[in-house]
């Protein structure tokens, strides 16, 4: 079922955390990916939003700090494109439903195609 599956198990599935190749790499992430600090070698490249404390006894009115909303908000418009991207290519149902392919080749053309049409349509939507 498209859409089933958690994006953090899904990066794990296709990124395995004993593959190498993201040292070099910064890696901007959204909150459900909180736990991939732990998992890849990644310990400075990876930018991962503030989350709110939790309310307690001690805090009862947990906030973040204005530092942390700023660069909450640097990293939300930075995503929000991305996100955008992402579902303009989805509007291509050949990326949403079951590709039964057995060929990487084929699956990594039809992806640049789509993410090729969607730039062309946004490029003329732009003028």
């Amino acid at each position: 079922m498209a859409g089933s599956i958690h994006d953090d198990t899904f990066f794990k599935s296709e990124f395995t955390p004993q593959k190498r190749g993201f040292e070099n790499t910064t890696v901007a992430v959204d909150l459900g990916y909180q736990g991939i600090q732990k998992d890849y070698l990644l310990s400075g490249n990876i930018l991962v939003p503030h989350k709110t404390p939790r309310k307690s006894k001690k805090n009862p009115d947990p906030k973040l700090t204005e530092n942390q909303k700023k660069e909450n908000k640097v990293s939300s418009k930075k995503r929000v494109h991305v996100e955008n991207a992402i579902g303009g290519m989805k509007r291509f149902q050949i990326l949403v439903n079951r590709l039964r392919n057995k060929s990487d080749f084929i699956t990594d053309t039809i992806i640049r195609l789509a993410a090729g049409l969607f730039n062309l349509k946004n490029s003329f939507a732009i003028q």
